[in-house]
């Protein structure tokens, strides 16, 4: 299959150059749309109680979409005619149902003034967006005051237009910063370039695969950036891989083609397996029965998929156009020679350095790296996850300056969602009752429908997924026992949300973990390899993971990122982490493997292998690396405090598993496992030989 794809990039260059010039300009023409249909939830879980109760309840409320206006202003009483000209307009538009006397929710400092606008029961999404911005228009008119309007339909279009342009922020940053890296790598602007032509076709076939995704079903608006940041970074990666094995092959092909072949059947085997490996990690998310979790994993691993197929079909036939003014790589002396050995000129002579430290005391490293590790792992085990609020999103946006101005100016509590309880007509008639008395609710209103159900809503203690409204909700579905009553909201989501996580994560581990094991054992032929690779990757997603949570849950220098400690992580956050860290964690395994099996079949010698694969692989793992930390880098100027701790997470799982464990605990385990690491029982041996992909 790789030679075939070669031998096509080779013999027709320019016209798989000019398809996926086709995909780029689809990308950044059709993919952008995608930024329009942007959905802000990610907790509603298919076939929970709370989803299901959320559809009866839509069908018996005649309520609709809503939006909340606040005005501030040391002189409201001057700014009564303008707030109630305003007022008037709004109540005038077409779908809106009902604007009570703002007057008459007037904070007690007298600064301040809420504004609450409900629209008619059962408008379509597009029509209530529009008449939510019409809506925000005409309040931000108001004089004299500072006016902020969120929440509702509004709060996914101001999502979507800050996600826009914290992406558009990220790839300004970012890409400058990867061309001077890549020109400091390779010394050269067209060797430099490739990587970036293949970058930017990622993100295009990233824009492109997600905008599918939201013709058939909601897109999050953390999908873009999440995906964004995975398809530059994998792009970066994949193409610095197969560009320095082509300037390689250069110093022994006789043409360009044939380089190019061989870079494409040898590198080009590591960025397929690499690329198989993320996207089995990111298929593990499509286990949960939640819509945002399972987007995220197949629009991920499309765009993971594009990039594997940019880097061996778009590249080499760039390399083909263009790779003979490429300068190949300087000539290496033997790794073994008598006075080669300890040559400090020698290319990669750190990282045989480290490799024969590691291989020298493999007991002292393992033991002392590991125990690091731990060390940073431990927040971890204090983990929490929620919803969260407003307070995700940096100072300046409108929904966190809505939020900052309702909690300076009334009483906590106001303005959070309620817990909906709807209680059918044959319940037990003091159930209401019994239900009103639990301690915990701050507020409590009901409304009978005309067939006797009592729609119940309760404003909880605290925060909207506070301690106290989600044992709010586990105390009403205590109490309930049997009777036709039930509960959602967004408390409720959220207990509904960490039970399915609970329930599917094993299943969703042993898939991903069957998975790798499948393909690792197809790219090395070995029992031990995979098993040993999958243990010392969790110990640096472990440490990333503990280091998030000491940053954001605990708030400890989350102030220089500009953030602040929530007291929990994101409700989505964890489960991406772990997805997308355990994939690129494979994927610079596989990069140094793919030169150790090479050396390891050459020689026999395992000892050689170790150390002659890290010497040829080490610089373009720390490089990888480093770019990918700048990729995501950039990604955290943004303002959404999940992507910030996904970035975080991200960017430390790459660093520490590229340099701590990849440089240090791979060598010193490879070096205890001896020439058993590519031990394979007879059978499975056969197996491999016979179905295992060669170069």
């Amino acid at each position: 299959m790789l030679s075939a794809l070669a031998r096509v990039a080779t013999r027709r260059p320019l016209t798989v150059i000019l398809i996926w010039l086709l995909l780029l300009v689809a990308g950044f023409g059709i993919g952008t749309r995608v930024f329009g249909d942007l959905e802000g939830s990610v907790e509603v879980v298919e076939g929970s109680e709370s989803q299901r109760t959320e559809e009866l309840l839509d069908r018996l409320s005649t309520e609709g979409a809503s939006v909340q206006g606040l005005v501030e202003s040391g002189d409201l009483p001057g700014l009564r005619t303008e707030v109630e000209r305003a007022v008037a307009d709004v109540r005038a538009m077409q779908g809106v149902a009902e604007v009570p006397d703002p007057y008459g929710m007037t904070s007690k400092d007298g600064q301040a003034l809420l504004i609450p606008v409900e629209f008619d029961h059962g408008m379509a999404d597009d029509d209530e967006e529009e008449l939510a911005e019409d809506v925000a228009d005409r309040l931000h008119e108001i004089d004299g005051a500072t006016v902020h309007v969120s929440g509702g339909p509004l709060l996914g279009v101001q999502l979507g237009g800050q996600a826009q342009q914290d992406v558009a922020s990220a790839e300004i940053i970012s890409l400058p910063v990867v061309l001077i890296v890549l020109l400091l790598i390779f010394g050269g602007l067209r060797a430099a370039a490739l990587p970036l032509v293949v970058t930017i076709s990622g993100v295009a076939g990233a824009f492109l695969a997600l905008y599918g995704f939201s013709l058939v079903t909601d897109v999050s608006v953390y999908a873009v950036q999440v995906t964004t940041m995975l398809g530059l970074g994998l792009a970066v990666d994949y193409a610095l891989l197969m560009v320095v094995r082509f300037r390689e092959e250069r110093t022994s092909a006789g043409s360009v083609v044939e380089a190019v072949e061989r870079t494409v059947a040898k590198a080009g085997r590591t960025v397929l397996f690499s690329g198989l490996t993320v996207a089995v990690c990111l298929t593990g998310l499509m286990v949960f029965p939640n819509p945002f979790l399972r987007s995220m994993g197949l629009a991920a691993a499309a765009v993971v998929v594009v990039d594997m197929l940019a880097a061996v079909t778009l590249l080499p036939a760039l390399l083909t156009k263009f790779g003979g003014k490429i300068a190949p790589a300087s000539p290496r002396r033997r790794l073994f020679g008598r006075s080669s050995e300890r040559s400090e000129r020698e290319p990669g002579h750190v990282f045989a350095r480290l490799a024969r430290f590691s291989a020298r005391r493999p007991v002292a490293v393992t033991v002392t790296v590991i125990a690091g590790l731990v060390l940073l792992a431990l927040p971890a085990t204090r983990m929490t996850m929620n919803l969260g609020d407003a307070r995700q999103l940096k100072q300046g946006t409108e929904a966190r300056e809505l939020y900052d101005s309702v909690r300076a100016h009334y009483p906590v509590g106001t303005g959070v969602d309620p817990i909906n309880v709807v209680i059918m007509p044959n319940a037990e008639p003091d159930c209401e009752r019994k239900i009103r008395a639990l301690a915990g609710i701050a507020h409590a209103e009901s409304v009978r429908t005309a067939n006797g159900t009592v729609l119940l809503d309760l404003t909880p203690k605290g925060t909207v997924d506070g301690a106290e409204a989600v044992d709010l909700v586990e105390r009403i579905r205590d109490l309930r026992g049997d009777e036709p009553v039930h509960v959602t909201g967004n408390a409720a989501h959220l207990v509904d949300f960490r039970d399915m996580l609970a329930e599917r994560a094993p299943w969703a581990i042993l898939i991903v973990l069957v998975g790798i094991f499948a393909l690792l054992f197809a790219f090395t032929g070995s029992l031990l390899i995979p098993l040993r690779t999958i243990l010392t990757t969790l110990f640096s997603l472990g440490a990333a993971l503990g280091v998030v949570t000491w940053v954001f849950q605990d708030g400890h220098l989350a102030g220089w990122l500009g953030a602040e400690g929530l007291g929990a992580l994101s409700l989505t956050a964890p489960p991406l982490i772990i997805a997308i860290a355990f994939g690129l964690a494979m994927d610079y395994e596989l990069f140094i493997l793919a030169r150790m099996r090479e050396e390891w079949l050459r020689t026999g010698d395992h000892r050689a292998a170790v150390v002659t694969g890290l010497r040829q692989s080490g610089r373009v793992v720390t490089c990888a690396a480093l770019l990918l930390a700048i990729v995501f880098g950039a990604f955290m100027t943004g303002s959404f405090s999940p992507i910030l701790q996904i970035g975080l997470g991200l960017t430390l799982a790459v660093l520490i598993d590229a340099t701590v464990v990849r440089m240090l605990l791979v060598p010193a385990t490879m070096t205890l496992l001896g020439g058993k690491a590519w031990w394979a029982p007879r059978r499975l041996r056969r197996l491999h030989d016979r179905f295992g992909l060669k170069e």
